[in-house]
């Protein structure tokens, strides 16, 4: 867990009052400036993030075992999630397309205010193959990405940047959601998106802490965040271009994102910086039945919705 707000707010005091003493008004000179204050992100909480995970699983094993495309698991997925957002004060859009002879969904969620001309995007593929719940794949990421921007209506965040969260259908079939939804942008309003960030499998149950190259700002933003938490990082590999964030990194926005691995074996290595075992998958059960809410590791998960968190309020102060 990352400092907590209050923890936080007590250093900033301390800075601010060490540097009224060394740079306060005297006689006969200018006052300092008054510091412009920035909102730190709030601590995302697990058990927010897990019982969104428990709902999705509830919501595959009444459905066929489940969540995928056009299958009646997605569209109950997809209601929790905008149920949830619109409770909380966004303005959510569904937007249909037809894929593989199927009915598919995108969620978008805006939430009121900031420069429509500079807008901060996160998202995740809401989707599970047909063969799972997809908890990992990709429950962790939609849950993380919820209980961010619920997040942002519980704190009354106001940043300079309008913020948007999107939760993609058919992913599983080839990016399809995200890139009708690219496609779907004129040329002006894809241009105003000053950064999407992905989240794709973000609780792996033998996980690594990988970060896209994509975007330096954004990847920059990621790994100082994991650098405060003494946990080191390595350059997403196994995914690249495999996730919602490729039609948008086509298109010429900047992209960034996290990922905790899949079906790659953890090397001798990567075990001894981050743990776990050396020798087995990320995700045993990627792209499989057993893909429920036991195949998340909830310290990967913890500290990748706080990094979440603290990308969307840093990147959109």
């Amino acid at each position: 867990m990352k400092l907590s707000v209050s923890g936080r707010a007590t250093a900033a005091a301390v800075v601010a009052a060490a540097t009224l003493l060394t740079t306060g008004s005297i006689a006969g000179a200018a006052p300092a400036p008054e510091p412009v204050a920035i909102a730190a992100a709030p601590d995302i909480p697990l058990a927010g993030v897990k019982a969104h995970l428990t709902q999705l699983q509830s919501i595959a094993t009444a459905n066929g075992g489940n969540r995928a495309h056009g299958r009646s698991g997605y569209k109950a997925s997809l209601d929790y999630v905008k149920a949830k957002l619109d409770a909380a004060g966004f303005t959510t859009t569904v937007q249909q397309f037809t894929a593989s002879g199927r009915v598919g969904y995108n969620l978008i969620a805006d939430w009121p205010g900031g420069d429509a001309n500079q807008v901060v995007m996160a998202g995740s593929h809401l989707d599970s193959v047909s063969s799972g719940a997809g908890i990992n794949d990709n429950g962790t990421g939609s849950a993380a990405v919820l209980e961010a921007a619920l997040a942002v209506a519980r704190t009354g965040y106001q940043p300079t940047k309008h913020l948007r969260f999107a939760w993609w259908g058919a992913e599983e079939l080839g990016l399809v959601g995200s890139r009708y939804y690219v496609n779907s942008l004129s040329a002006a309003n894809r241009a105003r998106i000053s950064g999407y960030l992905n989240f794709d499998m973000i609780g792996s149950p033998n996980p690594g802490y990988f970060v896209y190259d994509d975007d330096p700002a954004i990847e920059k933003t990621f790994k100082d965040y994991f650098t405060g938490l003494g946990v080191p990082t390595e350059i997403e590999t196994e995914g690249d271009g495999r996730s919602d964030h490729a039609p948008f990194k086509s298109a010429g926005v900047p992209v960034g994102g996290l990922f905790t691995g899949a079906s790659r074996a953890k090397t001798a290595a990567q075990a001894a910086k981050w743990g776990g075992t050396a020798g087995q998958a990320f995700d045993r059960c990627y792209h499989s039945s057993c893909d429920t809410t036991a195949n998340v590791n909830d310290t990967a998960l913890n500290r990748n919705a706080d990094a979440l968190a603290h990308a969307v309020w840093t990147l959109s102060a």
